[in-house]
């Protein structure tokens, strides 16, 4: 059966959630690549959009402020590409309309509310319940377009997912290593003890506490990275290090230049962040800290990167503060043993 040749593939929300939807890409591309593939993103997830082998082309999902205007723009956006099909990796109403009066002929996503009305492939998937990974989520919905062809599914593609060219990755850790003393036999360790706004993290003290304890026992190099709005959190972590050799690298060249400063490091720690996603889909070595909540454990916002190369820990109370306990004395010896032996 002659593959449908042009598809819209929809992920418009955080870098997270877009990172999760990149193993969707591989196999779709990989399974029709013959087909134009488009993403539709928001504008701060465009570039990485545009850094995707599997994806062809980039739609710009702009969303006003009115609802009506809203729903209008992007049924005409979307109508204007006359696309064959798309598939809703994460469906909401405002897209799911917008699909429907565009008239695309096949409309696939996940069975969710309101929005379930206006797509006329459905898949029931209750993500909330957290029984599997959100990119095998992603992953269902691929599956089950390509078995509606009659087709079997190839195999899943396996990381990494995001690569640049290492030759400058070397370069560039080189450069690092270079400019900041750092000597050669360290491990480059990277916390982000930012949230971007969204996932739960430690607090300032844990995060110096596991520092401290990392840096004191073992031959390593630190460097707190901090993206846009993060400057005050990542200054605020660097006073408390004192004795640590350390560094604080401000993302403020774009977000594929820090993709590629990610690519560098030896272990990234952070929460279930944006950048956590990204070296996972890098095949970085993770440390990820995640809140108890059904909707957010780490089986459910598991990053992409191979079994040995993935950590994770649940915090359990919330103190009042917004911090959460967990045993540092345990989470370090799990990561010695792990990444530091």
């Amino acid at each position: 059966m002659k593959s449908t040749k042009k598809i819209l593939v929809i992920r418009n929300d955080k870098i997270g959630d877009f990172m999760l939807a990149w193993p969707s890409f591989a196999l779709l591309k990989r399974q029709y690549p013959e087909a134009e593939i488009t993403a539709l993103v928001p504008r701060y997830t465009a570039p990485l959009a545009e850094q995707c082998e599997w994806i062809d082309k980039v739609l710009i999902d702009n969303k006003q402020t009115s609802f009506i205007k809203d729903i209008l723009n992007l049924s005409k956006l979307i109508r204007i590409n006359n696309y064959d099909v798309s598939i809703s990796l994460f469906s909401e109403f405002r897209t799911a309309i917008s699909l429907w009066l565009a008239q695309v002929s096949i409309r696939i996503g996940p069975a969710t509310k309101l929005a379930q009305v206006f797509l006329n492939k459905r898949v029931r998937q209750k993500r909330s319940r957290s029984v599997k990974p959100e990119y095998e989520y992603n992953l269902d919905l691929i599956e089950y377009y390509i078995k509606s062809n009659g087709e079997i599914p190839i195999a899943r593609p396996q990381p990494p997912f995001l690569t640049f060219d290492k030759l400058e990755i070397t370069s560039l850790k080189n450069q690092f290593i270079s400019t900041f003393s750092v000597p050669g036999n360290s491990k480059l360790i990277f916390i982000h003890p930012g949230t971007g706004g969204s996932a739960i993290n430690l607090s300032i003290e844990q995060y110096a506490k596991l520092v401290t304890d990392i840096a004191e026992r073992n031959n390593v190099y630190i460097v707190i990275t901090a993206g846009p709005g993060e400057q005050a959190i990542a200054e605020e972590l660097s006073a408390q290090l004192r004795d640590v050799k350390h560094h604080i690298h401000y993302s403020n060249t774009g977000l594929i230049d820090f993709c590629k400063f990610i690519g560098i490091c030896d272990i990234f720690i952070s929460g279930s962040t944006g950048p956590l996603h990204i070296a996972g889909a890098l095949d970085i070595c993770t440390v990820a800290f995640y809140p108890s909540k059904r909707s957010a454990t780490p089986l459910r916002w598991q990053t992409l990167n191979c079994t040995q190369h993935r950590l994770a820990f649940t915090t359990e109370n919330e103190h009042s503060d917004g911090s959460y306990q967990i045993d540092l004395n345990s989470a370090y010896t799990l990561i010695a043993e792990k990444y530091l032996g």
